[in-house]
């Protein structure tokens, strides 16, 4: 499962704006990914001083744990818009790797609208939790850790995610209208050699010809 971004150039019909916000949209979700990582990174190294200090000076870091929860947020959600638009996330393909066509766009768009439904309701329930956080000066048990910047996280990185969703469902719509157009900017199913391809291309740090214009 693979995000098709092709130059395209031979397409009369090209949606050269929706590339354009598409890419703009890229280079955010890509700032939150390696805030993501370097989260991940950053809490391993506070978990390897953690355990060297408790082992070696029988002084641990306070708060490890808060920080830790803390942390949580960061690493689980700023990552999940850049996922998607790569076609990272697991799915069941039993069914969608058997059609062909407008069925498939058709089958591809009410799925993704189904999610963003899903994730509009859940941007609506998590700013409800950082309002709250934020009025009653919520705090972790320890070392009394506002909770709001992480509870921030979510809705932020989920809105990030509702405008990737949107994009794509206008990226299938303009399939279902017309099969025949060159899929751009949303995740297809691709065989075993094609995935192979485009992990030797990411893992050289080759560029499509629309990436490098960006």
């Amino acid at each position: 499962m693979m995000t098709i971004d092709p130059a395209g150039r031979s397409d009369p019909e090209r949606p050269t704006t929706y590339i354009h916000f598409s890419g703009f949209l890229a280079h955010i979700e890509n700032g939150f990914n390696l805030f993501a990582a370097f989260s991940i990174l950053a809490l391993i190294m506070l978990a390897v001083a953690q355990v060297l200090g408790r082992l070696l000076f029988n002084t641990p870091i306070p708060g490890f744990i808060d920080i830790t929860e803390q942390a949580m947020a960061i690493f689980a959600f700023a990552g999940v818009a850049y996922c998607q638009r790569v076609g990272g996330h697991i799915r069941m393909e039993i069914v969608l790797g058997q059609l062909r066509g407008r069925t498939l766009y058709i089958c591809e768009m009410l799925g993704v609208m189904l999610i963003a439904f899903t994730v509009a309701l859940l941007i609506w329930g998590s700013l409800y939790h950082f309002d709250r956080s934020w009025t009653i000066g919520d705090s972790t048990m320890d070392i009394r850790l506002p909770t709001w910047p992480s509870k921030l996280v979510i809705p932020v990185a989920l809105g990030l995610l509702f405008l990737r969703l949107l994009l794509q469902i206008y990226g299938y719509a303009r399939l279902v209208a017309n099969p025949a157009r060159q899929p751009v900017e949303v995740p297809m199913i691709e065989n075993v050699e094609d995935v192979a391809q485009h992990e030797i291309e990411e893992a050289f740090g080759e560029e499509t010809d629309e990436e490098a214009s960006r």
